[in-house]
């Protein structure tokens, strides 16, 4: 005779794979233009701060580093926050899976791009004007983990920080090295894509329901 629970464990598995299933197959829509425009303004509002009480970074960089990982923590709780809130509005009973599912997408990417700055801290520290092309690499890498769970226009921004990365790469051994425009304009500028690539993927929906 079948053991009832065996059988219950059984078919909880198969509904949580296909709800797995269903999750992948959909578009994740929890993210919305209004936080990540905020985020690209808070960038570019924090490179004006750098600019104006950290005139010489590569001097201060505890104080450098300080200011970017505040913004960085303040991004990622706004956008987190938003992506929580937005997913169990729209998505309804998958949010959790489509939202657990986006993280890890993008997860190993932004997990490097934290790794790597106490390394090379400790480690490397003449390389760390090489953290801000770092970071947006790791970036970069992580929209592209994550562009098939959202609309493919955003693989611009992928595209974007990949080049604004290499372009700080090449940058970080000149006199430009920790400049607040390093990480202001890619990150400003990228961020506010998103909202426009969003923005416009959401009113393409609603012209074709």
């Amino acid at each position: 005779m079948a053991n009832p629970m065996s059988n219950l464990d059984k078919a909880l598995a198969e509904i949580s794979a296909i709800r797995g299933q269903m999750a992948r197959a959909s578009q994740f829509r929890g993210y919305g233009p209004r936080t990540f425009a905020a985020t690209g303004v808070l960038a570019m509002l924090a490179a004006q701060a750098q600019s104006a009480w950290l005139p010489a970074p590569a001097d201060h960089f505890s104080n450098w580093l300080r200011l970017w990982v505040l913004i960085a923590a303040l991004s990622a709780t706004l956008i987190g926050f938003e992506m929580v809130t937005r997913s169990r509005r729209i998505h309804s009973d998958l949010a959790e899976t489509m939202i657990r599912a986006a993280v890890e997408q993008a997860l190993p990417a932004f997990a490097a791009g934290i790794l790597v700055t106490p390394v090379l801290i400790h480690f490397a520290p003449g390389s760390v004007p090489l953290l801000p092309g770092l970071w947006q690499i790791a970036f970069s890498l992580g929209v592209f983990a994550s562009c098939r769970f959202l609309p493919r226009p955003l693989l611009l921004v992928g595209v974007w920080y990949m080049a604004t990365g290499l372009g700080c790469l090449a940058l970080a051994s000149g006199p430009h090295a920790f400049s607040p425009w390093l990480m202001g304009l890619p990150f400003g500028v990228g961020q506010l894509l998103v909202a426009i690539l969003l923005n416009f993927s959401l009113e393409a929906r609603d012209e074709f329901r």
